[in-house]
């Protein structure tokens, strides 16, 4: 019997490990909330199967396959639509801004000022005076700019427009095509372009070779 439970159990690190290299590769404090949950879904699964001598393989192999199917179909969805990505991982969200707190920002998603001035202390701020600007990412790490007035606003990622940070600059689409049209670069081209300053600045596919 432990030497089925054994043989299932190599298995089913092998199958998780495929799919979890399929889904691609991120670090543990990257992962986004959707990530978080199927990690967590596919850990309960494979349980499923180890309990018994008895129990079928299937029974986590089946609906392991089904949510990494899903995770890969909502990866790709979010990468070619910013709308869908912002409902499925959120956007970031400034909770310093030119050396002033963001109360509103706070409040609406839930982050305390114990919660700021920890992260800062891990980063090495002893203050809130010292930093200029400050973005709670996605996946919770906070992105600090100090001694700066502007921080670089991600308008394009691989051939993808963010028209949600577009929106916070007040630009919109058709702005950043004209701009495009101007420098001659076709959009699936642009690898990365990046606002700041009241400047845009974009990296090329053709530059990364």
């Amino acid at each position: 019997m432990y030497i089925v439970i054994i043989l299932k159990t190599i298995l089913l690190y092998l199958f998780i490990m495929i799919g979890f290299r399929i889904m691609g590769k991120k670090e543990v404090g990257q992962l986004s909330v959707i990530d978080l949950i199927v990690s967590i879904l596919i850990a309960e699964l494979a349980a499923l199967s180890l309990e018994s001598a008895e129990q079928s393989l299937l029974k986590s192999i089946v609906p392991i396959t089904t949510l990494i199917l899903i995770q890969i179909s909502l990866s790709y969805w979010s990468l070619k639509n910013s709308k869908v990505r912002t409902i499925l991982e959120g956007s970031p969200t400034v909770i310093i801004k030119d050396g002033k707190l963001n109360f509103s920002a706070m409040s609406k998603i839930r982050y305390s000022l114990d919660d700021l001035i920890l992260q800062l202390r891990e980063k090495g701020y002893q203050s809130i005076e010292e930093v200029s600007f400050a973005i709670l990412e996605n996946n919770g790490s906070l992105s600090v700019f100090e001694g700066t007035h502007e921080y670089p606003m991600p308008l394009i990622l691989d051939g993808v427009i963010d028209e949600v940070v577009l929106g916070e600059i007040g630009k919109d689409k058709g702005w950043l095509m004209r701009l495009l049209d101007r420098k001659k670069v076709r959009l699936e081209n642009v690898f990365y372009a990046f606002y700041t300053k009241k400047k845009t600045f974009i990296i090329t596919q053709d530059e990364l070779e």
